[in-house]
């Protein structure tokens, strides 16, 4: 079975991926900002029934922790990286959204929403490359959103989706760079999904995105590198 790396897997689309993994036999390594308090809670009951979920400590904000991840797991294959963790900004979402808007934005959100959702994926996959190339399955999976597309979306939530553009392009770089080691880079929107960052109007269930997510993960080939795909498959106008 594969091992796979989960970032923000203590709660929502990431929890549900580890959730599902987990119940497939595979081995996770689950990364959070917060392993100790109530956010993290079902993760670490989910750990106590499965001894093949290891929790980690790991703040996307700060590449030193990641550092200190990876430099654990030096010389382990990981067959699935999976890039979820994100932010749209400060909580409550509903109380900050003027902080994405033109006009009342947020320049200090805005750079650290950049740093989470545009940095880190890439920092994730340069930190974990070699584990990747260890893995049978060789596959970095990121997860973006329709926002990012300039020909799907308009939402005018300045940080969020600029952050979302930038890193889905991201990920088209890093398939070219890494095409030649037969690894596989690859963006999804998970839907709408109804967590608490998509607290308004959402209408898809983490199960169902993540299980959609999960098939078509599985059947990837070095075809699908560079592709920007829905949690239903359908490839994403961008």
């Amino acid at each position: 079975m594969p091992r796979v790396l989960i970032t923000g897997a203590n709660r929502g689309i990431g929890y549900e991926f580890t959730k599902q993994y987990a119940g497939t036999g595979s081995s996770i390594i689950a990364c959070c900002r917060d392993t100790t308090g109530e956010s993290s809670e079902d993760l670490r009951n989910l750990s106590k029934k499965n001894n093949k979920i290891s929790i980690e400590k790991m703040d996307l904000l700060d590449h030193d922790s990641i550092n200190l991840i990876s430099n654990k797991y030096v010389g382990i294959p990981i067959d699935i990286i999976i890039n979820n963790a994100g932010i749209l900004g400060p909580i409550p979402i509903e109380d900050n959204l003027s902080a994405g808007h033109f006009g009342t934005i947020s320049y200090e959100n805005w750079e650290n929403v950049i740093k989470t959702n545009t940095f880190a994926p890439i920092k994730i996959a340069e930190s974990f490359i070699d584990n990747i190339k260890l893995g049978r399955e060789k596959k970095i999976i990121t997860l973006s959103s329709t926002v990012a597309s300039f020909q799907e979306s308009t939402v005018p939530s300045f940080c969020y989706c600029t952050s979302k553009t930038a890193v889905t392009k991201a990920v088209q770089l890093l398939a070219e760079v890494l095409k030649g080691d037969e690894i596989i880079s690859m963006a999804f929107c998970p839907g709408h999904v109804m967590t608490r960052m998509g607290w308004s109007g959402a209408t898809v269930k983490p199960e169902d995105s993540v299980n959609g997510m999960r098939s078509i993960i599985e059947n990837l080939t070095i075809a699908d590198t560079a592709s920007f795909k829905r949690y239903n498959g359908e490839t994403i106008a961008w």
